[in-house]
C-alpha cells in the first residue's frame, strides 16, 4: 500500500488469483483501521499545501502520464494476469489512463465574475472539497482509478483510493510508480475487502466519495455518506439496451453489436446487455450473431491471439452461468455458447440467447458477463417502452440507416448516454453518468471535474 509517501505492507494479507487458471498470482496487504486513519490523516495534511498551486498540479498530472507510458508493458501484463483481459486490451487501458491524465492536466475551470448593481465585486469560485475516498471496481482497475485520481487532484483535493480485492495488484503497482512524481500524502492507496470500503465511506475525515460498482453497493455508499452529508459520485450498473431499427442491415452491424456486448467478456458497465430486433429481421440477426460468435477466440489473455478472456472471479462466473441457465429454463434457446470452456479458469463460451421472456433474469438483470439476449419487437414504440422498463439508466444505442430517426428515438430513452450507430465510444472530453439507479453525478470532461469541487461566492464591498 502507499500511505503518506511510504510503501506499507500491513500486518495481514490476502491472495489474488489469476482468473485464467485459478492459481495464486500474488498477495496484497490488508489495510487495518490504523493504516486507514494514517492514510486519511496524511491526505488531510497534504491538502493544506496541495490546494494552492494549480500549475504545480497540472505538471504532476503530466508527469504521471509519462510514468504510465514508460511502464506500460509490465503494468499491462500484471493487469492481464489479475483481471483476465487480453494483453492488447490491457495495453489499451494503460495507454488510455495516460491520455486521461494528459487531458485532465489541461482542463480550465476559472472563476466567474458577476455584474451586480452598486459596483460590488462578486466572483464565483470552484474550491476543492478535501479528502476524496475513491473506490474502484475489478473490470477496469487502472483506468477507473485514473478517472477519479486525475480530476480530484487537479481540483486541489487529495485522495485515498481502494481497488477491488479481486484486482488490487496493478493499481498498487501504479501507485508505487506514481509516488516518484506525486507529492507525499496527496495520493494514498490502500487494499482490502468490502469491510474496508465501508470504513472509508463512513470515515469522518473524508469529504467526498467517488465510487464505481454495483447498484446494491452504491446504495450502501450513499447511506454511509448521509450522516455527514458527504458529497458523492456514483457510477453504477447498467442493463444497457441496443435498439435495432427496421432499416438496419444485419450483415453490416452484427459484428459491431457483438463487440460492444462482449468487450472485456461483457464486463463493462456500459456494454450492450440486451438487443431489441424487429421481428422481420430476428432470424437473420440470430444467425449472424451465432455465426460471428463462433469465430471469436477465447483464451488466456497472455496469448496474443486471444480475443476474449475469462470472467474475472468465481462469484461472477457462477452468477453468469446461473443467469444463462435461468434463461434456458424460462423457455429461451441458447443459440451458441453458454457453457464452461476448459477445465481451468473462469471461461464461459460467448452465449447468444433467443426467445427469452422479458421477465427472465437474463433480461431483467445486468448479467455483466459473456451472455447476450436477442429480443424481438413489433413496433419501435414497444421497443422503447421495454428498453426503458426497470430502474437501470446508464447507456443505450440505436442502430439504423436513417440517423435522424435513430437520434429521435434515442431521445426517448431513459439513460445518461445514447449512441447512434456506435457503442462504447468513451473519451475523456465527454461526460458519462447514469439515470435512475445507475448513478448520481457524472465522470469525465469539465462536468466530471466540477464534481470534485464546491462553489464559493466571494463578495467585496
Amino acid at each position: 500500500m502507499l500511505i503518506d509517501g511510504e510503501l506499507v505492507s500491513g500486518t495481514d494479507s490476502f491472495d489474488v488469483l489469476n482468473p485464467a487458471d485459478e492459481t495464486v498470482l500474488g498477495s496484497a496487504p490488508e489495510c487495518s483501521q490504523a493504516n486507514l486513519d494514517r492514510a486519511v490523516h496524511a491526505a488531510q495534511e497534504a491538502f493544506r499545501g496541495w490546494r494552492r498551486n494549480i500549475e504545480k498540479r497540472r505538471d504532476v498530472l503530466r508527469r504521471a502520464a509519462v510514468v504510465l507510458r514508460e511502464n506500460a508493458d509490465p503494468l499491462a501484463r500484471l493487469l492481464t494476469q489479475e483481471q483476465g483481459k487480453p494483453l492488447a486490451k490491457a495495453r489499451g487501458e494503460i495507454g488510455g489512463s495516460a491520455r486521461w491524465f494528459e487531458y485532465t492536466a489541461e482542463l480550465e475551470y476559472s472563476s466567474q465574475a458577476i455584474e451586480v448593481a452598486g459596483q460590488r465585486s462578486v466572483t464565483v469560485h470552484h474550491r476543492p472539497l478535501g479528502v476524496v475516498a475513491a473506490i474502484i471496481p475489478w473490470n477496469y482497475p487502472v483506468i477507473t482509478a485514473v478517472w477519479k485520481i486525475a480530476p480530484a487532484l487537479l481540483a486541489g483535493n487529495t485522495v485515498v483510493l481502494k481497488p477491488s480485492p479481486f484486482t488490487p495488484l496493478a493499481t498498487l503497482k501504479m501507485a508505487e510508480l506514481l509516488n516518484d512524481v506525486i507529492p507525499r500524502g496527496v495520493l494514498n492507496v490502500v487494499s482490502g475487502g468490502d469491510e474496508l470500503g465501508a470504513r472509508m465511506t463512513s470515515h469522518p475525515g473524508v469529504r467526498k466519495i467517488a465510487f464505481t460498482g454495483s447498484i446494491s453497493t452504491g446504495k450502501a455508499v450513499a447511506a454511509a455518506a448521509a450522516p455527514d452529508l458527504k458529497r458523492i459520485t456514483l457510477e453504477l450498473g447498467g442493463n444497457d439496451p441496443a435498439i435495432v431499427l427496421p432499416d438496419a442491415v444485419p450483415e453490416a452491424i452484427t459484428e459491431h453489436l457483438f463487440r460492444a456486448a462482449f468487450e472485456n467478456s461483457g464486463q463493462v458497465c456500459v456494454a450492450i446487455k440486451r438487443v431489441y430486433v424487429p421481428e422481420q429481421l430476428y432470424n437473420r440477426f440470430a444467425e449472424e450473431f451465432a455465426r460471428f460468435a463462433g469465430t471469436v477466440k477465447l483464451g488466456n489473455g497472455l496469448d496474443e491471439s486471444s480475443e476474449l478472456g475469462p470472467v474475472n472471479n468465481d462469484r461472477q462466473f457462477e452468477r453468469v452461468l446461473d443467469l444463462i441457465g435461468d434463461g434456458r429454463e424460462r423457455g429461451g434457446r441458447i443459440a451458441v455458447g453458454g457453457a464452461r470452456h476448459g477445465e481451468q479458469g473462469y471461461f464461459i463460451e460467448p452465449a447468444i440467447a433467443t426467445d427469452v421472456p422479458d421477465d427472465a433474469r437474463l433480461v431483467s438483470e445486468e448479467q455483466f458477463g459473456p451472455a447476450l439476449p436477442l429480443l424481438s419487437y413489433r413496433d419501435v414504440d414497444e421497443a422503447v417502452d421495454r428498453a426503458n422498463a426497470g430502474m437501470f439508466g446508464l447507456a443505450a444505442s440505436v442502430w439504423g440507416e436513417d440517423t435522424q430517426r435513430a437520434s429521435e428515438i434515442g431521445g426517448e430513452l431513459e439513460c445518461g448516454t445514447v449512441w447512434v450507430n456506435q457503442h462504447l465510444n468513451i473519451v475523456p472530453q465527454v461526460p458519462m453518468g447514469g439515470w435512475k439507479w445507475s448513478g448520481i453525478g457524472v465522470e469525465n470532461g469539465i462536468w466530471g471535474l466540477l464534481q470534485f469541487t464546491q462553489m464559493q461566492v466571494v463578495e467585496v464591498a
